[in-house]
Parts: C-alpha cells; structure tokens; sequence
C-alpha cells in the first residue's frame, strides 16, 4: 500500500483501531467495530466519516458562471451565493464522467466538491475545455473533509461549533476560523460536511467524537446510500451511462442552451431509454446480493448485472441496482439474482428502498 494516498485523518483511524483498506487510490477506513453498528449509528444517532480523499476545485472570474453551465447538467444561474446544487459532468455521448456538488460561494467563485477516484481525470477534462478569463485551481490537497450525518447531526454541530449557524440544507457557510460547512448528504439523514485546513482535520475530527458522533466507515456509508437509491460513480454511474438511463433527469436543465452531452439527453428523454437503471430486492431470505451479480429475468434469461448491491441492514433484505431493459424494470417485474450459480428470487420496487 505504499502507493496509496492518505488522508489527514489516517493517524486519529489507526488510533481507534479501523480497518483500512484501499479506496480509489486511497488507504480508507471500511470499518471501525462493525458496519452494521455504524449504520444503524446513522440511522439512529449521528456518525461521523472522513471525506477527506474528495476533491475541491475553486473556479472563479467574470465568465464562470457561462463556463460550468456549459461543462455541467444543472444550472449553476440559479444559485445565489452561498447555494449549492447537485450536478454532473457529460462526455460528448452523454455518459457520465462524474457527479459533484457546485456551490456558490460568491458573484464569481463556485466550490466544486468532486469524486475521490475522479479528482485528477475531472481536472484535466475541465482544464482542457476552460474559457480565458476563467480561474481554475486543484486545491484537494489542502482540505481535510469530515461528514457527519444522522437525525442528531445538528446538535453533533452545536456542541462542535458552538456559535457557528448550520446552513440550510443545499447552502454553505464560511466560519469564523475559515472552514467550510456545507448541508448536503448522501445517507438519506440529515447532515452536513466540514471542510477546514488539512493541518486541523485531526482536532475536527476529535470534536465531532466528543460532540456524540460515532466514527463510520466506508462500509456503513455503502449500506446508507445504497437504501437511498443514491448513485456510486464508478458502479451505477459511469462513461457508458447516462443520467436518463440513471434516472437523474431532474438534475439536468434541458432548457439551458448548451452543455456537453445535452443531444443525447433530449433524444432520450424524448424517446426514453433502452436502459433503466431499476432497484432490486430480494424477495426471500439469501446472500448478500453484489456488483456483478447476474440478473436474470422469470425465464431465466440473463437480461443484466449488478451495478452495486448489499444486504441492507435496516430492512435485513438483499437489495441492489442494475441497468435494464426498459419494458422490464418497471415495479414489479420478478427478477432473479445468480449468487456464484444459485438462483435467489427478486423483483423491481419502487425507489428508494428505505422510505423517509
């Protein structure tokens, strides 16, 4: 693991005994006691995770705004600042490079929030495509990222950051010492991240221990979001899909103009997609369902694959997402899941899987 990067974090991990594996290039905590106990640590109470492995891109100048609206699917106009929107990045065919936050953080500057795996190839792309008069900065090395998420998150924030106001959800605020508290999430709680210097990620971290959260890992944070129905770049999302297949539309402003891959979209939400991606659930006790895993129709045709899966430990089911045909991810389609050649019933449901 010599070539792996590591986060600021790393040495407070190792003190309370996490398991660290590789992540997107990483050296990440996938656990600390259980995942089953930091799951339901978010679910019940407040965990706390390190973010610190995400990338942070400041762009700024007179023609910043035209730029990113021409680089991403939602439409960086309507934010104010202090506002932030959940976007993506296109190629030329309309596949996904990357799903990001963009924030505004004043008339001409955004905080972009990008994908650990994705920070070097996202930066190329946009530095190879950028506008004069248009600043472009990498600072990813210089942030440690914490994200606490939980019903109990905002009193985790008060006991933290005595003095400092929690921003609403989608908005972001600058405290006193210069961190960066954002409201977004990806657990289906409420929460928020915290940016600050790298140089102060452990005594962060510390605070936010002491304040009541539970450290969570890698592990926990795929179970939460995958009952969500939230997207994981690399596995539901990627190059060869797009966000209508994804079922991401909502984040796409078709009306805008221009932006890279907007033909395809429109000539799919036009004519909907072959593709779908659907969320499966067992209907009878088996295995933890996978990636990979094939998925086969009621005649055992193998019509799919999955794209991520997990037992989920708040509905003790086998869940999962997978691209299919269209005319067969519609609720209700019975499915089955090959789990290393033993066939597991299960259909399409509605998304999410866990109701909020």
């Amino acid at each position: 693991m010599a070539d792996l990067k590591r986060t600021p974090l790393e040495s407070a991990h190792t003190a309370l005994g996490a398991r660290l594996v590789p992540f997107a290039g990483w050296n990440m905590p996938v656990q600390y006691v259980s995942i089953l106990e930091e799951h339901r640590a978010v679910r019940e109470t407040a965990g706390v995770f390190d973010i610190s492995h995400m990338g942070q891109f400041i762009v700024s100048g007179p023609g910043a705004e035209a730029w990113l609206n021409r680089m991403l699917t939602n439409n960086i106009a309507r934010l104010e600042p202090g506002q932030g929107q959940y976007t993506l990045m296109l190629n030329e065919h309309g596949g996904v490079i990357d799903d990001l936050i963009a924030y505004r953080t004043a008339a001409d500057s955004y905080l972009l929030v990008v994908n650990a795996s994705m920070i070097d190839e996202d930066f190329a792309w946009l530095d190879a495509r950028k506008d004069d008069g248009v600043t472009l900065r990498n600072e990813s090395d210089s942030w440690a990222g914490m994200a606490v998420q939980g019903p109990q998150a905002a009193e985790v924030f008060a006991k933290a950051c005595p003095g400092e106001p929690l921003p609403a959800r989608n908005h972001l605020h600058v405290t006193g010492t210069g961190a960066i508290v954002c409201r977004t999430g990806y657990t289906g709680e409420d929460g928020f991240e915290f940016f600050c210097a790298a140089a102060d990620g452990v005594t962060a971290w510390q605070r936010f221990l002491d304040a009541g959260a539970t450290p969570c890992g890698l592990g926990a944070r795929d179970t939460l979001r995958l009952e969500m129905c939230y997207p994981l770049n690399g596995n539901d999302l990627s190059p060869d899909r797009t966000p209508i297949e994804a079922g991401l539309g909502f984040f796409c402003d078709l009306d805008k103009p221009e932006f890279i891959g907007r033909d395809v979209l429109v000539r799919q939400k036009s004519e909907g997609p072959d593709l779908r991606l659907a969320a499966i659930r067992y209907t009878s006790k088996g295995p933890p369902p996978r990636a990979h895993y094939p998925v086969l129709d009621a005649d055992s045709t193998i019509i799919g694959e999955l794209a991520s899966g997990a037992l989920s430990p708040t509905l003790d089911v086998g869940i999962g997402m997978a691209y299919l045909p269209a005319a067969q991810a519609k609720p209700g389609t019975a499915l089955q899941i090959d789990v290393r050649g033993r066939l597991f019933p299960a259909e399409v449901v509605k998304k999410p899987f866990l109701k909020k």
